[in-house]
């Protein structure tokens, strides 16, 4: 089975903020829109992982806006709330990539089961894949919130043998972050780095099976 991360595989979180840029009224986004989406998944991401290395939970939206708040902050538009609500609604709705939909049609006519696998809130989660067309094709859409901790804990990879009956190596997973791609090779998921941006892998256990620059090319090697 095809097991996907959401967020930086299937929805581009750069969407948002470039979106943002290019509206009337966001002028103070034009200059900076990149740094200010890259600031926010950074923190975003990095929020996260230091909740569960305390034990804390807060679900993911709730880190999404932190992170936004302080990245704003960072850029001198804290008081800019004009901006921040456009951001947050955008981000609610992120575009998925281009071929994704194509890809995950073409898996799901071939007979696959097709699940996600997302650090994002259930209605979160729900609520992005319906807004980027792409939720009819899974079987299932499991979060992170039923153990209230984040990726890459292990017993975050261990919902999928749980919920669908089968054995780790039984299991492709694909993901844009290398950390993710990292835990999930640990746990024994056969795992695709979607490495869009073709940076190098940072060393770390459970190296990728696979490397691609899209979930298109990715098709071609499973």
């Amino acid at each position: 089975m095809f097991v996907f991360d959401a967020y930086g595989t299937l929805l581009d979180v750069d969407a948002a903020a470039r979106e943002a840029a290019a509206e009337p009224g966001m002028e103070a986004l034009k200059e900076n829109w990149l740094p200010i989406a890259k600031g926010w998944r950074e923190r975003q991401l990095r929020y996260s992982w230091l909740c569960s290395m305390m034990g804390k939970y807060d679900d993911f939206w709730e880190l999404t806006i932190r992170a936004l708040d302080t990245t704003l902050e960072e850029h001198a538009l804290a008081s800019n709330d004009k901006v921040r609500a456009r951001l947050l609604s955008l981000y609610s709705e992120l575009s998925a990539y281009q071929e994704v939909p194509e890809v995950l049609a073409n898996l799901k006519a071939a007979g696959h089961r097709l699940a996600v696998l997302s650090n994002a809130s259930p209605s979160m989660l729900v609520k992005a894949l319906d807004a980027a067309g792409i939720s009819e094709w899974f079987d299932e859409l499991l979060s992170v919130d039923v153990l209230k901790c984040y990726k890459p804990t292990p017993a975050v990879y261990q919902l999928i043998p749980e919920r669908f009956d089968c054995k780790p190596s039984d299991v492709t997973f694909f993901s844009s972050n290398n950390w993710d791609v990292s835990g999930a090779g640990a746990f024994g998921f056969k795992t695709i780095w979607v490495n869009r941006t073709g940076v190098a892998w940072d060393n770390l256990p459970g190296k990728p099976d696979i490397i691609v620059n899209s979930i298109s090319e990715a098709q071609l090697n499973i």
